[in-house]
């Protein structure tokens, strides 16, 4: 199994073009990814693979369970197949760039199946809300 571990602090380029860092590319299983809203303000990103079996679990409740549509509607509307370039670079669409609050400045951090993308500030306002 893939595991993301870690936090690094990265900036995007004029282009809007963040390069994953190498620790995260080294878990990534050729060279697409899926990035998608995550939750907490934050941009998800799987492996392909791991995307695939997260899917798989939101696809098997029934079309008939209000909540289990609200989680594919709100993980499948915003997800996006991204290419990791040879410099190890993606692209954060708009849309999803403007959800996270995202500027020149990011973080990510490893999430165990998935890695996440965080404005800086972002991340360090939520941090204390997790040792309550």
């Amino acid at each position: 199994m893939k595991l993301f571990l870690g936090e690094y602090e990265h900036s995007l380029d004029e282009r809007g073009r963040i390069t994953l860092p190498r620790k995260i590319r080294q878990e990534i299983t050729g060279t697409t990814i899926v990035i998608a809203r995550g939750f907490d303000t934050c941009i998800f990103g799987y492996d392909l693979t791991q995307w695939e079996a997260e899917s798989a679990k939101q696809l098997i409740s029934p079309i008939t369970d209000k909540e289990g549509r609200q989680i594919r509607r709100y993980l499948f509307s915003s997800a996006e197949k991204a290419d990791i370039d040879k410099l190890g670079r993606i692209v954060l669409p708009t849309h999803l760039k403007e959800y996270a609050d995202i500027g020149k400045d990011v973080k990510v951090i490893g999430a165990g199946d998935h890695f996440e993308i965080w404005d800086p500030d972002g991340w360090n306002a939520y941090l204390p809300t997790m040792e309550n």
